[in-house]
């Protein structure tokens, strides 16, 4: 991103000119490692409104695309890139990109509008994990983070190389994007406003994903530490309000939350830090695929239309470990069961796989756990699923440990940032202690369910060489 950033403590003039309204807070640098934030410039209290931005300064779906009403070149875009323009997300991305260009074609592409001087307001540098070094992400081996970051990268860059392809007739695109000799638009700049949206997009009452400006300089709390609270005004513009029972004094950073039930990695992720506070990894997710030897592995990839994998996660009421995923049932069922697969052919010839059930047919493989849990003998898939689920974890636990060594190696022969090394080594420390638990409760689980009458009935079947599931034996 080649602009110039402008200094913080010129934004109230924007602010101004955009009749953005502070009231008792100001933006500035806060503590170190947090970077810009909002503090509060008076005494304020319980349910007080400190910032409110009108609805048109809303950066949402909806704005971009009645910005590109009397913007050409955003809509030329726009309408280029077809579906992608039409989630939140890609129409947001391509309008931030647009206004990285506007500057530098001395007005000659796209039309000025708040945001091409507001985005200079925000940090050039992000921490976030798409920007770290290889050897950096080098010390996510073995967390969940190091697949969830190597597939983000891949589909950035597949957004980026769909955009450069879809706008390469556009002949102001050619000049100002993709000139072979002066390219000025870089799968870096994708990957910063890829980052802006991410890290400040925020879930916006009635509106949805949208960028509110100023709000999102507002940094995260947990908890009680969380003092403030955005929402919708009647009128339809943004506001930021102190939370009831709350009371602030001058200098007081002004907090929101980022999400209290978002997990170490998902925080790390999404917004480049680990709260100091944070004592466990709250939830992960591993990727999961069906065993090779499994003769219906091909059929069950295309039918499935889940994530291929489980969330971990810890259980608030007991502290234990509880897991989620629709994918690992369809690992535990064969045809011996019930499954069955047959292909379908609609009225305009296209022809679909469809999976059925004991002859009823599966619409939603997100709900078959219901299905399975109220047949007799749902102990059995339970316990299919509890030793692939130990397996595993196991091969992650496996796979941290193997790495600690490298791990070391690397800080001590690379020139690493130490605040990045030490977010991944809290990562680390955090998913090994949440995997070592969920170990564990797998590990009593399957004992547990091996003591099942049901279970011990249907291994004698198992030991006669009986394939199929005798469910109508059973009680």
């Amino acid at each position: 991103m080649s602009q110039e950033p402008l200094p913080i403590d010129q934004l109230p003039i924007w602010a101004e000119l955009n009749h953005v309204d502070f009231n008792g807070v100001r933006a500035c640098s806060v503590a170190e490692g947090k970077g810009t934030g909002l503090v509060a410039t008076w005494e304020c209290q319980d349910s007080e409104t400190l910032l409110s931005v009108p609805q048109d300064l809303v950066l949402s779906f909806e704005t971009v695309w009645i910005y590109a009403k009397s913007d050409q070149h955003l809509l030329q875009v726009l309408e280029a890139v077809g579906d992608y323009s039409r989630t939140a997300r890609g129409a947001i991305l391509i309008f931030l990109l647009l206004q990285l260009t506007n500057p530098r074609t001395q007005g000659k592409i796209g039309v000025l509008n708040p945001f091409t001087e507001y985005v200079r307001y925000l940090p050039k540098q992000t921490l976030l994990p798409t920007f770290w070094s290889d050897a950096e992400k080098s010390l996510l081996i073995g967390t969940s983070l190091e697949v969830a970051l190597e597939s983000k990268l891949k589909n950035l860059s597949d957004d980026f190389d769909l955009i450069r392809a879809r706008t390469a007739s556009i002949a102001w695109c050619r000049q100002y994007w993709w000139d072979a000799e002066c390219v000025t638009r870089t799968f870096s700049d994708w990957k910063q406003v890829d980052a802006l949206y991410r890290s400040r997009a925020l879930d916006l009452p009635g509106t949805g994903h949208a960028v509110v400006p100023c709000i999102d300089m507002a940094n995260h709390a947990s908890g009680d530490e969380t003092t403030a609270f955005y929402a919708t005004a009647p009128d339809g513009s943004a506001v930021l309000c102190l939370r009831p029972g709350k009371k602030v004094y001058p200098g007081d950073e002004i907090t929101i939350s980022y999400g209290d039930g978002k997990g170490a990695c998902e925080m790390l992720y999404s917004y480049g830090f680990i709260e100091d506070t944070m004592i466990s990894a709250k939830e992960l997710f591993l990727e999961f695929d069906i065993p090779d030897d499994d003769p219906l592995r091909k059929l069950k990839r295309q039918v499935a239309k889940v994530p291929p994998g489980f969330r971990l996660y810890l259980q608030t009421q007991d502290d234990k470990t509880g897991w989620e995923g629709a994918f690992v049932w369809l690992c535990c069922i064969n045809e011996e069961d019930g499954l069955e697969f047959k292909e379908l052919q609609d009225s305009n010839g296209e022809r679909e796989l469809q999976a059925s059930w004991k002859d009823q047919d599966i619409s939603d493989f997100e709900s078959f756990q219901e299905t399975l849990k109220n047949g007799p003998t749902w102990d059995i898939y339970q316990l299919r699923a509890t030793v692939l689920l130990y397996e595993r974890v196991t091969q992650q636990l496996l796979r941290l440990e193997n790495s600690e060594e490298y791990v070391q190696e690397l800080w001590e022969s690379e020139d690493l940032d130490d605040n990045v090394y030490d977010k991944a080594m809290k990562l680390r420390d955090l998913e090994q202690t949440l995997l070592l638990q969920a170990f564990e409760g797998f590990d009593t689980k399957k004992l547990q369910l091996q003591e099942s009458s049901v279970v011990k009935e249907y291994l004698v079947f198992a030991n006669a060489g009986e394939k199929q599931v005798p469910e109508d034996d059973f009680s």
